[in-house]
């Protein structure tokens, strides 16, 4: 029965959301480093400069997988039932996205699930170099959660997460922000720094 592992990785440190900084380089390669023992068939990347650096660096510790831009794996506001209904954090966090974005998001989110978040006929690795925003759409479609569920799930930068896609059953979610190739001062959880240390 043939396996759909699809591995989904935010990019890399940035500088005011555009090109990679020395520290965001060096996850990208850490994260290709990762992934070369991996048999991918394809590195998917969005469209604005630091997904597309980071799948660049990935793609040369990759030896002959290619890379394919696509809007479908950009950066953009997945869908929202009733922005209303959000926690007063979230909504006061979503106020400028307009109508037509969200419209605009929704449409592409659900190309993404129609495209990567089905079982294949043949087994296949594929890996998604993205953003934080569609990481957290891929989990929360994976766990089947209501809609706003992927609010407040926060990817690493370079952190991997798989997914497993079977044609007899439910998605499996077999790792998520797995940091572990990345140095100790490459690692950010979005959590104050003495949360490492917890137990």
């Amino acid at each position: 029965m043939p396996n759909r592992l699809l591995y989904l990785a935010r990019h890399g440190e940035a500088v005011d959301e555009g090109e990679l900084t020395a520290r965001g380089r060096e996850q990208a390669r850490a994260l290709g480093r990762r992934l070369a023992a991996v048999p991918l068939t394809a590195v998917h990347h969005g469209p604005l400069p630091r997904a597309t650096h980071t799948a660049q660096l990935v793609g040369r510790e990759l030896a002959g997988v290619p890379l394919h831009r696509s809007p479908i794996v950009g950066d953009y506001v997945p869908p929202l039932p009733d922005p209303g209904a959000l926690p007063e954090p979230y909504a006061r966090f979503l106020d400028d996205v307009s109508p037509t974005e969200h419209a605009e998001g929704a449409r592409l989110a659900a190309a993404a699930i129609e495209r990567f978040a089905t079982p294949a006929t043949v087994e296949t690795h594929e890996l998604i170099v993205t953003h934080n925003f569609l990481i957290a759409w891929f989990v929360r479609h994976a766990l089947d959660a209501p809609d706003a569920r992927w609010l407040g799930l926060n990817a690493a930068n370079c952190a991997l997460t798989v997914i497993l896609y079977r044609p007899d059953r439910p998605p499996a979610l077999v790792a998520y922000n797995d940091v572990s190739h990345l140095a100790s001062d490459q690692r950010w959880t979005g959590l104050p720094p003495y949360a490492g240390a917890l137990p």
